[in-house]
């Protein structure tokens, strides 16, 4: 788990592009060794990347860890899941894929009624479970034991034996050119599975997507028919989404930006 200055400095780097030791000692009135520690962690948890002084947002061929993941842009998640929930109505039939504000949405949705849920995210189903209006299905297939996802060619064919109205999806990241991307071929191929059979796919994003790259294509924004996000830092993907008719939903605009 991050400590809450790490959560702040990974928030920092979001934010600014790149964090600078001596800056960070000053703004959190501690050694320079102290946040050269931090730095060291977050780089291990590949968090972020270390350069001369200081170091950058990090990115590459894997993920970071589940619990590290909850702690990055939480407060925007909540905003996210908050907005997901209120475009799905009571009694409604929905897929939920793992993820970090995927399961913000869950929680959001918690007081809804009539709901059937069906995921490959345990954490989800954990939050949804002790809920007398929801009912969940859990998929079957393999447990991927770093964030409790469940993956695989079992999971692909149970997805398939449904269709519903509404699909929560997040990724791990979002190209330029609208690719929605993650890590795990596996999980793609669920992930894919899952919006081949919702009739209204809610792709949940923070902002920092952008920032980040993945190897493993699941599709292209244009699939989705909403985008739920803290902010679009991408003129690109914005244009995209007005060319495609997905409605983008920026929970941290103003309203005359709406």
């Amino acid at each position: 788990m991050l400590s809450e200055r790490q959560a702040r400095i990974v928030e920092a780097a979001k934010r600014e592009g790149k964090v600078l030791v001596d800056a960070l000692a000053a703004r959190f009135e501690v050694s320079v060794q102290t946040i050269r520690k931090d730095l060291n962690e977050l780089c291990e948890q590949r968090l972020l990347s270390r350069i001369h002084g200081g170091a950058v947002l990090g990115s590459g061929a894997e993920n970071v860890g589940y619990d590290a993941r909850r702690a990055i842009a939480a407060v925007e998640k909540l905003q996210i899941g908050r907005a997901a929930a209120d475009l799905v109505p009571d009694r409604s039939s929905l897929f939920i894929n793992i993820g970090t504000t995927t399961e913000a949405a869950a929680q959001a949705l918690l007081h809804h009624a009539g709901l059937l849920v069906i995921t490959n995210n345990l954490n989800v189903a954990n939050v949804m479970r002790p809920s007398p209006q929801i009912e969940v299905i859990v998929v079957g297939g393999v447990i991927r034991r770093s964030d409790g996802g469940i993956v695989g060619e079992a999971a692909v064919d149970f997805i398939r034996q449904f269709k519903v109205d509404f699909a929560i999806v997040g990724v791990s990241a979002i190209d330029s050119d609208g690719a929605l991307l993650d890590f795990d071929y596996r999980e793609v191929r669920v992930a894919q599975a899952i919006m081949a059979n919702a009739r209204h796919v809610i792709l949940v994003s923070d902002g920092s997507k952008f920032d980040r790259t993945a190897p493993v294509r699941i599709g292209h924004i244009s699939q989705v028919q909403s985008f739920v996000t803290d902010r679009c830092g991408s003129e690109e993907v914005r244009d995209i989404c007005r060319q495609a008719g997905v409605r983008l939903i920026e929970t941290a605009a103003a309203p005359e930006d709406v």
